[in-house]
């Protein structure tokens, strides 16, 4: 099993509820794909380093996976690229450094919100 990690920006003029929506569908290709998901997180809605489609905020979303090949990484990019809402998304595959990483940032984000 390899793990991956996909940081996705939404667009800023979505509500909640269709934000909600977009990442649930990506968890649903992920997981209807054979990918199983470790950490889902929102970031919520950050300002972009430079803008984009003339967007200067965005909706920050990482979900961090595991999958078996490289065919789910294909098909859940090819769904990033045909969303009109997704202004850009980037998926990285973690070695054991980056793995044991954010296990530890997990670990402090949980401790800060307790």
């Amino acid at each position: 099993m390899k793990h991956y990690e996909t940081v996705f920006i939404l667009t800023p003029v979505l509500s909640e509820d269709q934000v909600k929506e977009a990442v649930s569908k990506y968890t649903g290709i992920i997981e209807e794909k054979g990918g199983k998901i470790s950490s889902l997180e929102n970031w919520g809605l950050k300002k972009l380093a430079y803008p984009i489609q003339k967007k200067s905020t965005g909706f920050y979303n990482l979900i961090e996976f595991t999958a078996e090949s490289g065919e789910l990484i294909a098909d859940l990019e090819l769904a990033f690229k045909r969303d009109e809402k997704i202004l850009r998304f980037l998926t990285v595959k973690l070695d054991k450094h980056a793995q044991a990483w954010a296990v530890e940032r997990r670990k402090r984000m949980k401790a800060e919100k307790a």
